[in-house]
C-alpha cells in the first residue's frame, strides 16, 4: 500500500492515526496518507510565518529561479503525476497529462511574474515630498484547494503566492492528497525553502480552524463549494483576512440560429463531458435555439454516444469514474427527478452496478427550468436540453441563477457574439469555446461564485498589499 506523508518546516511526518485513498475505479483502498490536526496545523502556521519573514526578502531574481525548477521537475515526471491522479481521482490518463501540463503552465507563467512585481511614484501635492508606492508579500497563505482538479488547482494558488514572497500552508482534499503531496515535494527539490510549502492532511474542520484563528495567517485561498465558501469568509472576517474564493457554478450553454453547429457539438462535448462533468466551469445548461434544436441534439447524441465509460488507466476509456457514490447519486436524483416531470432520456441514463462509481454520459431532451438540474449544480455527466425563442429570454433564463462563473456562447452573428457576452452576468464567457481557461487570463466568478481572480497578472494581486510611502525631504 502506498504511503503519503505530510510536510511542515522541510520534515516529512506520518502520524500514527491515517486517512485511506481509494482509487474510484475500482473502489479499492490502495494508499493512505496521515490524520494531521490541530497540533500540526499551529505547527505548520508557526514554520510557514518564520519562513516568510526570510523568503518574502529574496530577490524577485529568487523566488523567479526556483520556480522555473520546480516547472522543470514537474515537466520531468508529468506521467508520474499523471498516473498518480488517475488512480485517487479517476480521470482518464490522456486527460490527467493535460491536467498537468495545464497545471504546469501556472508555475511557468508566475515564475515570469515574480520579475513583474512593480512599484510607482504618484506625483505629490508638495515639492518637498515624494509619494512612492510600493507591493509587499500578504503573509502566511492558506490555500484549501479540491479533488476534481488536484493539480491546477494547487499551483494555481501556489505559484502566484510564491512568487510574491509569501509561504504556504496547504491543505488538499482528503480524496486527492497524493497529487498534492508529489507536487510538493518537487518544489522542495526546486529550492521552495523548509517551511516555504508545508502540506497537511486530515480534519479539514481541525486543521482550517486553527489556521482562521491565528492572526499571522494573513490569507485564505479556497476552492469548492458555494456553503463552504461562505463560512470560509464568515470566519475570516474575525482576524480579517484576505480571501479568495472560487465556488461553485452552473454554466449556461447557449447555441443560437446562427451558430455553426459542427463547433457548438464540440464545444458542448469538452465543456460538458471534461473530467466526467465534475468542474465547476462545466456546462450544466444547454439552450438551444428552436430552430436548430433538433439538428444540433441529434449530433450531439451522436458524439455522447461514443464516449467510452471505464478505468482511466484503459487506454479506450473517455469517461472515467465519478468521485465516490455520493456523486453518482446525485447525477441519478436529476434524472430522476427531470424524467418524472416529462424529460426524455436521448442517451445513457444508468450508473454501472458492477464496481466503480460510474455513471453513464446522460443527454435529456424536453426539460423545463422547473427541473432540479437546472437550478441545481449537477457535478456529473448530464446535459439537459431545453430551446427558447429570443435573445431576451435565453438571456434573462442563463442568468437566473446565484452563481456566475462561466458561460458559453455558439453563434457566427458578430452581433450576437456582443449582446450576449455583454449581458450574460458571468466571469467567464467562452465564445465558440468549449475550454476557455488558460494561466494568462484572470479566472474567477460573479455573485455567489466567489470573489478575487486566479490566473493573469490579475491573479497575483490577490497575494499582494499595496503600501505607499510619503517621503518628505
Amino acid at each position: 500500500m502506498k504511503q503519503g506523508f505530510n510536510l511542515i518546516n522541510g520534515k516529512w511526518f506520518s502520524t500514527s492515526d491515517y486517512m485511506e485513498v481509494t482509487n474510484p475505479a475500482t473502489e479499492e483502498v490502495f494508499a493512505r496518507v496521515p490524520l494531521s490536526g490541530e497540533a500540526e496545523a499551529a505547527e505548520a502556521a508557526d514554520a510557514a510565518y518564520e519562513a516568510f519573514l526570510k523568503w518574502s526578502k529574496e530577490t524577485a531574481e529568487t523566488r523567479s529561479n526556483v520556480l522555473y525548477r520546480w516547472h522543470q521537475l514537474i515537466t520531468e515526471h508529468r506521467k508520474e503525476i499523471a498516473e498518480i491522479m488517475t488512480m485517487e481521482q479517476g480521470k482518464p490518463f490522456d486527460e490527467a497529462l493535460g491536467e498537468v501540463d495545464y497545471a504546469n503552465q501556472y508555475v511557468k507563467f508566475y515564475a515570469e511574474e515574480a520579475t513583474r512585481i512593480k512599484g510607482e511614484i504618484i506625483p505629490a501635492s508638495s515639492k518637498n515630498k515624494r509619494i512612492l508606492v510600493q507591493k509587499e508579500a500578504v503573509g502566511v497563505v492558506a490555500a484549501i484547494t479540491p479533488w476534481n482538479f488536484p493539480a491546477a488547482m494547487i499551483t494555481r494558488k501556489l505559484a502566484p503566492a510564491l512568487a510574491a514572497g509569501n509561504t504556504v500552508l496547504l491543505k488538499p482534499s482528503q480524496e486527492t492528497p497524493l497529487t498534492a503531496i508529489r507536487l510538493v515535494e518537487l518544489a522542495e527539490q526546486a529550492g521552495v525553502p523548509a517551511g516555504g510549502i508545508n502540506i497537511l492532511t486530515g480534519s479539514s474542520r481541525e486543521i482550517t480552524c486553527v489556521w482562521q484563528a491565528d492572526s499571522r495567517v494573513r490569507k485564505i485561498t479556497f476552492t469548492g463549494s458555494t456553503p463552504v465558501g461562505k463560512q470560509i469568509m464568515k470566519d475570516a472576517a474575525d482576524t480579517m483576512k484576505k480571501i479568495s474564493l472560487e465556488l461553485g457554478g452552473h454554466a449556461p450553454f447557449i447555441v443560437t440560429e446562427h451558430a455553426d453547429i459542427d463547433k457548438a457539438v464540440q464545444g458542448a462535448m469538452s465543456s460538458k463531458f471534461r473530467n466526467g462533468g465534475q468542474a465547476c466551469v462545466a456546462a450544466n445548461r444547454f439552450y438551444v435555439h428552436e430552430r436548430v434544436a433538433e439538428e444540433f441534439t441529434n449530433r450531439f447524441v451522436e458524439e455522447v454516444k461514443k464516449l467510452r465509460t471505464g478505468n482511466g488507466m484503459e487506454k479506450s476509456t473517455t469517461l472515467g469514474p465519478l468521485i465516490n457514490q455520493k456523486a453518482v447519486e446525485k447525477v441519478e436524483e436529476h434524472i430522476a427527478d427531470a424524467t418524472a416531470k416529462g424529460a426524455v432520456v436521448l442517451t445513457g441514463g444508468s450508473s454501472k452496478s458492477s464496481a466503480g462509481f460510474f455513471h453513464e454520459a446522460t443527454v435529456l431532451g424536453n426539460v423545463t427550468d422547473d427541473m432540479l438540474c437546472m437550478y441545481d449544480e449537477t457535478f456529473g455527466p448530464l446535459a439537459p436540453i431545453t430551446t427558447f425563442k429570443t435573445m431576451d429570454e435565453v438571456i434573462s433564463r442563463a442568468n437566473h441563477t446565484p452563481y456566475g462563473l462561466a458561460a458559453y456562447v455558439f453563434t457566427e452573428n458578430i452581433a450576437e457574439i456582443m449582446e450576449l457576452s455583454g449581458s450574460l452576468e458571468y466571469g467567464i464567457v467562452g465564445v465558440n469555446d468549449g475550454a476557455p481557461s488558460t494561466a494568462q487570463a484572470p479566472f474567477g466568478g460573479y455573485k455567489e461564485s466567489g470573489l478575487g481572480r486566479e490566473g493573469g497578472d490579475h491573479g497575483i494581486h490577490d497575494y499582494l498589499e499595496v503600501k505607499y510611502v510619503s517621503l518628505g525631504f
